[in-house]
C-alpha cells in the first residue's frame, strides 16, 4: 500500500508570544517543522503535503529544499478544513494518509512505522496515535471496548463525564485513515459548533455510526507525542531533542 503524509503548518502560535509562524520557531537553531519533514521523509512516503496559511510564504521559503508539495489554508477554519485543502492534490492516490502537526517533532520514525503496520495488520478504517500520561487534563480522552481492541468514542475534556475524565489514555493528533474514506468523511462533517470549525477529529465520529473500525496505537514513551506552544515547551523539546533519543 502506499504512504501520503501531511503534515500540519499553519498555525499562528499566540501563545509563542511572537508573529512568527508556530512552526518556524527554532529548536536548536533549526525550525522545529524541519524535524518533522525529515523524520516523514525516513518513511519514504509517496508524496508529503504541507498545510501552510499564517505567513505561508515564510514557511515555503524556509522549507524550499525539502520535496514537499503545499496546500493553503486561507482564512484557517479548524483542524477539519486544513486537512480538506489537501484533497486536490491526493485525489489520486490510493493508500493511507499519516497526519502530523508541525509543532510536534518528537515522534520517532520507529514509532511511525510501528503506527502504520499496526493500521493495516488490523485493517482499521482510521488509527489514532496515544499515550497515558499522568494529568490528562485538557486533551481527548480515548474510550476503548471492553476488550481494549477498539476505539469506541474520543471524548473532549469538556464533553466528559466524571468517569470519562479519569481515563489517562489520550489523543496525540497523530493520525493514520484509509485515504479515500478520509476524504468522504471530510466531505460530512460542519462547522456547527461553538467556534465554527470543522474539527478533524469529527470524522471518527462519521467513522463510529458507519460502522468503521477505529484502532488506537499507544507509544510507550509520552514524551513523544509533545506538541509546543510556548517558549517553555520549546526549550523542553529541545533538551529532548538533543538527547538523541527522538529520531
Amino acid at each position: 500500500m502506499s504512504l501520503a503524509i501531511v503534515i500540519m503548518a499553519a498555525g499562528k502560535g499566540t501563545r509563542m508570544k511572537s508573529d512568527l509562524p508556530k512552526v518556524l520557531h527554532q529548536a536548536n537553531g533549526r525550525p522545529v517543522v524541519d524535524y518533522v519533514i525529515e523524520k516523514s521523509q525516513a518513511l519514504e512516503p509517496e508524496t508529503i503535503v504541507l498545510i501552510v496559511g499564517h505567513q505561508a510564504d515564510k514557511v515555503r521559503q524556509a522549507t524550499a529544499r525539502f520535496p514537499v508539495r503545499y496546500a493553503l489554508q486561507e482564512p484557517q477554519h479548524g483542524t477539519g478544513h486544513a486537512v480538506m485543502q489537501a484533497e486536490p492534490l491526493l485525489k489520486e492516490f490510493e493508500g493511507e494518509i499519516i497526519i502530523l502537526s508541525g509543532d510536534a517533532p518528537l515522534f520517532t520514525t520507529a514509532t511511525l512505522r510501528e503506527l502504520v503496520a499496526f493500521h493495516r495488520s488490523h485493517q482499521a478504517s482510521a488509527t489514532v496515535l496515544t499515550a497515558e500520561i499522568d494529568d490528562p487534563t485538557g486533551y481527548g480522552r480515548i474510550i476503548r471496548s471492553d476488550d481494549g481492541r477498539e476505539v469506541l468514542r474520543i471524548v473532549e475534556q469538556k464533553d466528559a463525564s466524571e468517569e470519562e475524565k479519569a481515563v489517562t489514555e489520550i489523543n496525540s493528533g497523530v493520525y493514520v485513515f484509509n485515504a479515500a474514506e478520509l476524504f468522504e468523511a471530510l466531505h460530512s462533517i460542519t462547522n456547527n459548533n461553538a467556534q465554527g470549525e470543522y474539527y478533524l477529529t469529527d470524522v471518527f465520529g462519521i467513522c463510529f455510526r458507519k460502522g468503521r473500525k477505529v484502532c488506537a496505537f499507544k507509544v510507550s514513551d509520552p514524551n513523544e507525542i509533545r506538541g509546543i506552544n510556548t517558549p517553555d515547551q520549546l526549550r523542553e523539546a529541545e533538551e529532548l531533542l538533543l538527547s538523541g533519543k527522538y529520531w
